[in-house]
């Protein structure tokens, strides 16, 4: 099971920090990824990080410079934080868990093993 949270409302040019807690499997040997999908519109990938060693990332070019991703294995978590937001980053943000080892793998959705049931980031401009 995967759980979101962090979503909320913030300002053109704020923050906010998404968690996704990894429950009831292996996670120290599971890729994570962030998705999201604005209304009316297909769901894309935003980041990734692996488990293998380096902690190996991939992020969408659209968030390159603004968004980190980090995984704590003793929480069973991956963190999202969200720097420098705008209109276009609104949506419904998902977390994955793939069966990739490879962070940029995991923009294949066919990687995908599980999804979360999303949280709701809205910018306002």
């Amino acid at each position: 099971q995967l759980v979101e949270s962090g979503g909320g409302l913030v300002q053109a040019g704020g923050s906010l920090r998404l968690s996704c807690s990894v429950l009831g499997f292996t996670f120290s040997q599971t890729t994570v990824a962030w998705f999201r999908q604005a209304p009316e519109k297909e769901r894309e990938f935003v980041a990734a990080v692996t488990w293998r060693s380096g902690r190996g990332t991939y992020f969408a070019d659209s968030v390159k410079g603004r968004f980190t991703i980090s995984r704590d294995d003793a929480k069973n978590a991956v963190d999202l934080q969200m720097n420098n937001l705008n209109a276009a980053d609104t949506g419904v943000y998902f977390c994955a868990a793939g069966a990739t080892r490879a962070a940029h793998a995991m923009t294949d959705l066919s990687n995908i093993r599980l999804w979360g049931q999303g949280t709701q980031v809205t910018v306002s401009s």
